[in-house]
């Protein structure tokens, strides 16, 4: 795919722990265009942020890459070496997390951490390093950059925390921006904004994003594209009003019946039963196979492969 910035093919990752190997990831294929926001989503466990830290080489202890590729500009960034992974990491591909304030140091100013970011990745002197970090400031819309500047993490909110680490991960020019459940921990006011202000870099700057993620609505809104993730690989995939519109993958079908509504308001919420294999058993049918309300017996001897839905829109795909 000429357009794609980030592609990632196969991938497989496992983990020794002290309970076994566990299967995290089972062969997560997608890829991210340029210009676009692309939205990796599903359950807790079914491998989308280690397949976030994966594309940064950051895979925590007892990790392993065991199979695949993850192309960025169309190179390998697995095979390179440190001195080449160094030179990506955090200059040409960045990450926000989920909790600004477990990322941010509390015992430097933001403005510090921000500077030390810039100049870690830019041969420039610490004066323009600071110009620069007040110039992000102000494009991430914080009042009185200045001020801002001098303050502590405690001493700001937690919009303004996570604005703060957008424009830490901004400042060297990235090219592709992972956000890792980046309003998780925010009240449903900032939410909007902070999703606004990635939007808008994202036009404004012709920014690539990967937004990782649960919340359907938040894709809804923010998504051109979306891949839906469970057990560790994509199990639908394609343009965000033909997935959302046109399901096609009980799984999908599940999470969107599980969302409330004003519909159901008086009545239970739908659930999934049961909950995402742990990993520790390998694949042999669908992954699932047990929550799927029509499964069948061949589902338990292989796992379906991902085809094209007849008289669907551009690029949907299912495993079911």
């Amino acid at each position: 795919m000429n357009d794609s910035i980030l592609t990632v093919e196969d991938l497989h990752i496992h983990f020794q722990t002290y309970a076994g190997l566990v299967h995290a990831v089972n062969g997560m294929t997608f890829d991210v265009r340029r210009g676009e926001m692309f939205g990796l989503v599903g359950e807790s466990g079914c491998g989308k942020s280690v397949t976030g830290m994966a594309i940064l080489n950051m895979i925590p202890r007892g990790g392993k890459v065991l199979k695949g590729r993850i192309l960025f500009e169309g190179q390998d960034v697995l095979i390179r070496r440190e001195e080449q992974k160094q030179d990506i990491r955090g200059k040409r591909i960045a990450i926000i997390f989920q909790d600004p304030s477990a990322s941010l140091n509390p015992v430097f100013t933001v403005g510090n951490q921000t500077v030390r970011v810039i100049r870690q990745h830019m041969p420039i002197s610490t004066a323009k390093a600071r110009q620069r970090a007040l110039e992000m400031f102000d494009a991430v819309a914080l009042p009185d950059p200045e001020r801002i500047f001098h303050a502590y993490p405690h001493e700001l909110s937690g919009g303004m925390q996570q604005r703060i680490m957008i424009s830490m991960a901004l400042a060297c020019g990235a090219e592709l921006l992972i956000a890792d459940e980046p309003t998780t921990a925010l009240d449903v006011t900032i939410q909007a904004q902070i999703l606004a202000l990635m939007s808008d870099l994202r036009q404004n700057q012709n920014i690539s994003i990967l937004l990782i993620t649960h919340n359907l609505g938040v894709v809804a809104e923010t998504c051109v594209r979306i891949g839906v993730a469970y057990a560790g690989m994509i199990v639908e995939t394609g343009k965000t009003n033909d997935v959302l519109f046109h399901t096609q993958h009980p799984y999908t079908r599940g999470l969107l019946a599980a969302l409330p509504g004003l519909s159901n308001r008086k009545g239970s919420l739908q659930s999934i039963p049961g909950s995402v294999p742990d990993g520790l058993t390998p694949l042999k049918g669908c992954p699932f196979y047990s929550r799927c309300p029509s499964a069948m017996s061949v589902c338990q001897q292989q796992i379906p492969p991902m085809v094209d839905i007849e008289d669907a829109g551009e690029e949907h795909r299912a495993a079911c």
